[in-house]
């Protein structure tokens, strides 16, 4: 019996951050339409979120919904883009991206984050300077037969900067403008992507282990369950899985 509770509260706990990650993606798809228009092809930042949420398997209905909700909406509500930065325990950097409509109830929030879980909230400026703002696209190995070199010349022809090996991944890097382009150049050789985006990528990582690595997956999962925040960026790297 204890088992099977803890296994409901797993999935209950997974199908509240699947539901939760769906909700934040419309809601970049509502801003970016809201803000230039529903055409993705003369929208940029709308074509990028659209992949984003594609690539996390929302359903086309929930960004349709999204992007006529955002054209045709008398709604007053306008929100803002703000992004945080702070430390993490053992002086990890953090960004915090955010859409808010509410300025003071989000910074409070953030800010509490931090506090609650030993870290704390710095000036604008304060670890960007870490992060590189890069396209990133993920592709499984485990879904694609292909070797190292052929995925690295797909990746470098197509236009990416970069292509990364990991154990159970490839990591496609762009130019944030050439986003778009590498990732239908990699769509039509036949490649899917369990992540898909523009985002801040840090330069290195600091290992985390022990409490300090406790503490930030704990942060890591007060950020993901606020409302206001949309994407965290951070620099450290925790090996296996702290319980």
């Amino acid at each position: 019996m204890p088992k099977f509770k803890l296994f409901k509260d797993r999935k209950g706990k997974a199908d509240q951050a699947k539901n939760n990650k769906f909700v934040k993606l419309a809601r970049e798809i509502y801003v970016h339409a809201r803000k230039g228009g529903p055409n993705p092809e003369s929208n940029f930042a709308l074509k990028t979120a659209i992949a984003a949420a594609r690539a996390e398997q929302v359903p086309a209905d929930n960004i349709e919904r999204a992007i006529k909700k955002a054209t045709g909406s008398t709604d007053s509500v306008e929100y803002e883009e703000i992004m945080y930065e702070g430390y993490g325990p053992g002086g990890v950097a953090i960004m915090v991206r955010c859409l808010t409509d509410n300025r003071n109830r989000t910074a409070a929030d953030v800010r509490s984050i931090f506090n609650k879980r030993g870290g704390n909230m710095g000036e604008s400026g304060c670890v960007s300077y870490m992060f590189d703002y890069k396209g990133l696209l993920v592709i499984d190995r485990e879904q694609f037969e292909t070797d190292e070199d052929t995925i690295m010349m797909q990746g470098l022809e197509a236009g990416a900067e970069d292509v990364l090996v990991n154990d159970d991944s490839y990591e496609v890097i762009t130019h944030p403008h050439e986003f778009e382009q590498v990732k239908t150049a990699l769509e039509q050789e036949g490649y899917e992507f369990t992540s898909a985006g523009v985002r801040w990528l840090p330069q290195n990582t600091v290992k985390s282990e022990g409490e300090n690595a406790e503490k930030l997956i704990k942060m890591m999962d007060a950020f993901e369950d606020n409302d206001d925040v949309q994407d965290v960026y951070a620099n450290f790297d925790i090996e296996g899985e702290e319980e």
